[in-house]
């Protein structure tokens, strides 16, 4: 397994759809794209803010109650890429010893993001879906990507996501 990190997220058009970039922390600096919802997104970018909600949203529920178990999340792993869909696992450490739960990556970002908990690939998945970044050119501004990603959740409705 390889250690990522989360680069962001981006909007790919023209389908707006949301995008976590996960890159190599050593290495080639590969990066992961993964094809993620508008709900994902929104947990994903909430957490990268700190944003503190009146009620807790899924995810925070989900910290939450590992907190009230004792149980604690030791690790996401991106683990497979299989028809275009991308596979993970939580690593729990309980009680009963280490658990392995299946999530999807979105949600294990969410997650790992509320915990401090690193995320993981598979050196077959970045070898599979794994790309060099290109050299940024210097007009590339981070501030416009980031407030185009804040337009789009401000603008965003479950109605754009029903298939």
């Amino acid at each position: 397994m390889v250690e990522m990190e989360l680069l962001g997220l981006r909007v790919e058009p023209p389908s707006n759809t949301p995008i976590a970039l996960l890159r190599e922390r050593e290495g080639q600096g590969r990066v992961l794209p993964i094809f993620i919802g508008g709900a994902e997104a929104t947990a994903i970018a909430f957490a990268l803010e700190d944003v503190a909600t009146p009620r807790p949203l899924t995810h925070d529920l989900l910290k939450d109650l590992l907190e009230a178990l004792g149980a604690l999340l030791v690790s996401v792993s991106v683990t497979e890429l299989r028809s275009g869909t991308f596979y993970a696992d939580l690593e729990l450490s309980t009680a009963a010893g280490t658990q392995k739960v299946s999530c999807r990556p979105s949600d294990g970002i969410a997650l790992a993001l509320r915990t401090g908990a690193p995320i993981f690939a598979s050196e077959a998945v970045l070898d599979e879906a794994g790309q060099i970044p290109e050299p940024v050119e210097p007009e590339e501004n981070p501030e416009q990507v980031v407030e185009e990603f804040k337009d789009f959740i401000e603008h965003v409705n479950p109605e754009d996501f029903a298939s």
